[in-house]
C-alpha cells in the first residue's frame, strides 16, 4: 500500500516554525515566494531588483511576525498586505519608479498583437497608476476576490472595481483590443 502525503496547511507550518522547526519557515517561503515576487514585479513595472529586495524584506517580516499572526485572513492575503505596505514606503521615500501618462502610450505598444507574457505585462504596468497596478495584479495574478483586495489595500469595494476597470481599459488600449483577460 502506497501512502499519500497530504499537503501541509499554512497553520501547520506556522505551528511547526513556532515550535522551532526551521525547515517549516523554508516551506512557507517556498509556498509564497513566486506569488509575492510576481505581485511586486508588477507593482514595480518590472523592476526585478526592487521586487526581490521588497520580497526578501516581506519574508523577513513574515517570520518575525508569525507569533502575532491571528489568522483573520489567509497567510497569502497577509503577505500581500505586508509586501504592499513595504512597497508603498519605498515609493514614498524613493522616486525610482516610472509612471507614464496614459496619453503618452508609445505607438509600438499600441499596435502590439503578441501573446501577453510576464515581461510584457510588467512593462505595461508603468502605464497604470499605482492603485490600478495594485488592484489588477491582486485580482488577476493573485486571484483575490474584491473583498480580499479590500483587506489588503483598505480601499472600498467600489473604488477597487473602478481601479480594475480603468486598468483593464488602459491595458486593452495598449494591446489594441476590445477586451482583455489577464
Amino acid at each position: 500500500m502506497t501512502r499519500v502525503l497530504m499537503p501541509t496547511s499554512d497553520n501547520e507550518l506556522i505551528a511547526r516554525y513556532l515550535a522551532g522547526d526551521s525547515a517549516a519557515a523554508g516551506d512557507l517561503v517556498k509556498r509564497y515566494q513566486s506569488t509575492v515576487r510576481q505581485f511586486l514585479r508588477r507593482l514595480s513595472a518590472g523592476d526585478h531588483a526592487l521586487a526581490d529586495d521588497i520580497a526578501q524584506e516581506t519574508f523577513i517580516r513574515m517570520l518575525a511576525g508569525l507569533k502575532s499572526f491571528r489568522g483573520d485572513s489567509s497567510l497569502g492575503t497577509w503577505l500581500h498586505t505586508v509586501a504592499y505596505r513595504i512597497f508603498l514606503r519605498h515609493v514614498t521615500s524613493n522616486s525610482r519608479l516610472e509612471f507614464v501618462d496614459h496619453d503618452q502610450i508609445p505607438e509600438a505598444m499600441a499596435v502590439a498583437h503578441t501573446a501577453m507574457n510576464d515581461i510584457l505585462v510588467e512593462q505595461m504596468m508603468m502605464y497604470l497608476s499605482l492603485k490600478e497596478r495594485l488592484t489588477i495584479t491582486l485580482a488577476f495574478s493573485a486571484g483575490m476576490t474584491h473583498f480580499e483586495i479590500a483587506d489588503v489595500t483598505g480601499m472600498p469595494l467600489g473604488t477597487i472595481k473602478s481601479h480594475i476597470n480603468r486598468a483593464r481599459k488602459k491595458l486593452a488600449t495598449l494591446l489594441d483590443t476590445e477586451e482583455m483577460a489577464l
